[in-house]
């Protein structure tokens, strides 16, 4: 059967730095420390994304590195080895020190490879110090949490446990959810990565089942599966549908019967489906465009198209992994024009073509778009929202009705039928 219609292009992006993924990374791991080496704007960049106050202590911090590290006069691996030094000093709370290469960085050719084993050395056991790109010279924002988790998995313990894997970064309450309903599925064994210390790695070996949580972790698989693990293609945990079909596969990998499996998540999809009820009264019949950013564009327009009857106008993606995503592409209707890569001025002449209901994008297209009258939704706050599983599908509907009803607010003759329900406007 005839699938979505897979495009390309190449051209000028509008995507988020990698650096990014900090924001995210940080907190999951609170005995981590995420030093960037990079600009004053590398610096700006984290700390607003962030959000923290100037009194705050986070665990996050940028060296500097300055006109004479650029321009070859100082040696940049003797300040950042001393500026890791005073770090360690003031902070002995750290027992990983992640050190993440920028545009700048790279630039210069400065070895975090290099530094990282020479500190390693150093610290004699007593700080991990690991090392990855957070460039957006080539990448887009998610992969630097691929680039984080692919820099920890060659130190994970080996062992041939029969456990269930989860890779990819999720809220708590949603990862204690998920694993408290695989507990009732029967499967005991279930470990994290990134893990909630940093310390605490999870193993990993021939009896390793991994379910990614996360769609744009590619290098982390390719890296669990030459470990031995055995990493499941699947639907992603977003929507009721796609959750559902995401935890089956975990099931089925670990032998629970069809019954077993239907008692625990059928009353879960009775659930969402009177969560998404409202939610699907307003997006019905609306027509989205996702830019290519965040790379759950796939997954969200499954959700979007399937569970709330929204029309696709173009799916974007910044790259398409076709084994990975072999799930979701079989899930969209035939003929979705799937883009991988952009072109942004091509694709903003689409936009304003097609005249969408709503797009998906960066937050640097967002305010210009809104500007022309069209309603937007930021990609980089669905990375930042609980909205995995069953029972966040209400909570990740309603991220999309809400500029709906925002724009209806704001030019109430617009659409009458986004005035349901102003309670949630």
């Amino acid at each position: 059967m005839a699938g979505p219609t897979l495009l390309k292009e190449t051209g000028p992006r509008e995507v988020f730095c990698g650096l990014t993924s900090i924001v995210w990374l940080h907190r999951r791991m609170p005995d981590a420390f995420f030093l960037v080496v990079g600009s004053r704007t590398c610096a700006h960049l984290i700390q607003s994304a962030a959000g923290v106050m100037i009194f705050a202590e986070p665990r996050f911090g940028t060296a500097i590195l300055g006109e004479r590290d650029l321009a070859g006069l100082a040696d940049a691996h003797e300040e950042l080895d001393r500026v890791c030094h005073e770090l360690l000093e003031r902070r002995p709370e750290i027992r990983t020190l992640f050190l993440v290469g920028s545009c700048p960085s790279e630039v210069i050719k400065l070895d975090l490879a290099r530094a990282a084993e020479r500190l390693n050395e150093e610290m004699q056991g007593r700080v991990r110090v690991v090392n990855y790109s957070g460039s957006g010279i080539e990448t887009t924002f998610t992969q630097g949490e691929d680039g984080a988790l692919a820099a920890l998995v060659p130190l994970l313990p080996a062992s041939e446990e029969r456990q269930l894997l989860l890779v990819g970064t999720l809220a708590d309450a949603v990862e204690d959810r998920l694993i408290h309903l695989f507990g009732r599925l029967g499967i005991e064994a279930i470990r994290s990565l990134p893990p909630r210390q940093s310390t605490d790695l999870p193993p990993v070996g021939p009896g390793t089942t991994v379910l990614l949580t996360q769609p744009f972790l590619t290098e982390t698989a390719r890296l669990l599966r030459d470990r031995g693990a055995t990493v499941l293609t699947a639907p992603f945990p977003l929507g009721a549908e796609g959750s559902r079909r995401w935890m089956e596969a975990g099931a089925n990998a670990f032998q629970v019967p069809a019954e077993r499996q239907a008692e625990v998540l059928d009353p879960l999809m009775e659930r969402a489906r009177i969560a998404l009820e409202p939610h699907r009264k307003v997006l019905s019949g609306k027509r989205i465009f996702l830019l290519p950013e965040s790379q759950l564009e796939l997954p969200l327009a499954r959700f979007l198209q399937r569970e709330c009857g929204m029309e696709l106008v173009e799916v974007g993606t910044p790259y398409l992994n076709r084994e990975q995503m072999a799930e979701e592409l079989a899930l969209l209707p035939e003929g979705t024009p799937v883009m991988e890569g952009q072109h942004v001025e091509l694709q903003l002449d689409r936009v304003r073509d097609s005249s969408p209901d709503l797009v998906v994008c960066g937050m640097g297209l967002a305010n210009p778009l809104e500007a022309e009258g069209i309603a937007t939704k930021w990609s980089i706050e669905l990375v930042f929202s609980p909205i995995h599983g069953i029972d966040q599908a209400g909570d990740l509907a309603e991220l999309f009705s809400r500029p709906l009803r925002r724009r209806h607010l704001i030019q109430p003759g617009l659409n009458p039928s986004l005035a349901v329900d102003p309670v949630h406007a």
